[in-house]
């Protein structure tokens, strides 16, 4: 604009005019007349303000951060809560996976022996002062559970019932010292009685002392007089050692059990006993045995040996 009078003029009118608002303002307070006009710039204006001030005052945004930490560190601190309590989920599932292999495994047991059986869980172990080998289930008469029922699970033979309370019963596991149980050898029909050593192998005494007997063979229980105690048919382990014939009316063996005693966890009772004796149908699939690779080596005379042949004759 150029500097003539009209500007001039113009110049000390808006002075004029900016004096006289604020005198207005200043003496009406609240009810102000221009106050409308004031909310209204800082409707529009005030956003731009705030993203100004927050891009040009670092020292403002480091304030603010530490005020906002204590609800940023309580965030924090749940989110943390809440991965604690997705592992432990976590955790549950893969026990509940586990679980539910076990109890497939039993089942399927159970479908191939025709065994009727009560599911329970291993909730205690025997005291170790007792010297013996058992365990205590969550099922007892309630459940239609009583003394001398066999118990298996996934893998096998478990032991037979020897307490029964209301809701809970002892189990005598087969490892025990004061364990029997009848055994017939598969394929042969070999018969013997197996008897528990604690965290040995079973030990095994066949009625035939001539016995043709080899490592690995494997052993079912061959039932008791009125399926009790033990029902047919229950995998029991597999031969690990023979000891030499001497000629004796019986002949022992030594018997790796299937079942892991000291990881018990679902097991089954027999409640009701197949009406057929399962004979070897219960025993796990046999491994199928891994091809030894055959190496032919094929010697081909080189050329300096059929020369130097040549120069003999």
């Amino acid at each position: 604009m150029r500097d003539t009078k009209e500007s001039r003029l113009l110049l000390v009118l808006l002075v004029a005019i900016a004096f006289a608002l604020i005198t207005v303002d200043i003496r009406g307070g609240r009810n102000s007349p221009v106050d409308g006009a004031r909310q209204a710039a800082a409707t529009v204006f005030g956003p731009v303000e705030n993203g100004l001030s927050s891009a040009v005052d670092p020292v403002g945004n480091a304030v603010s951060a530490i005020r906002d930490s204590g609800t940023r560190h309580s965030r924090l601190a749940a989110l943390e809560k809440e991965n604690a309590a997705l592992k432990a989920k976590l955790g549950s599932d893969d026990r509940n996976r586990s679980r539910l292999n076990q109890l497939d495994k039993m089942l399927k047991i159970a479908g191939e022996g025709q065994y009727g059986i009560k599911g329970a869980q291993v909730i205690a172990i025997g005291s170790a002062q007792g010297f013996s080998w058992t365990v205590t289930i969550d099922a007892g008469a309630n459940d239609g559970i009583r003394r001398d029922m066999t118990v298996l699970n996934g893998d096998g033979l478990v032991g037979r019932v020897t307490t029964v309370g209301p809701d809970t019963s002892t189990v005598l596991l087969a490892n025990d010292p004061d364990f029997t149980v009848g055994t017939r050898m598969e394929g042969s029909d070999e018969l013997g009685f197996a008897s528990g050593q604690g965290d040995r192998p079973l030990r095994v005494e066949l009625l035939d002392g001539k016995a043709e007997v080899h490592k690995g063979d494997r052993l079912v229980t061959f039932g008791s007089q009125n399926d009790r105690p033990f029902v047919p048919g229950v995998p029991v382990g597999v031969v690990s050692r023979v000891d030499p014939s001497n000629g004796g009316l019986t002949r022992t063996i030594y018997v790796t059990p299937y079942v892991g005693f000291t990881k018990l966890d679902i097991v089954g009772v027999v409640v009701e006993a197949p009406k057929k004796d399962p004979r070897d149908t219960v025993l796990p699939a046999q491994p199928k045995p891994v091809p030894t690779p055959t190496v032919t080596v094929t010697v081909t005379p080189s050329a300096n040996a059929s020369d130097s042949t040549g120069q003999q004759h």
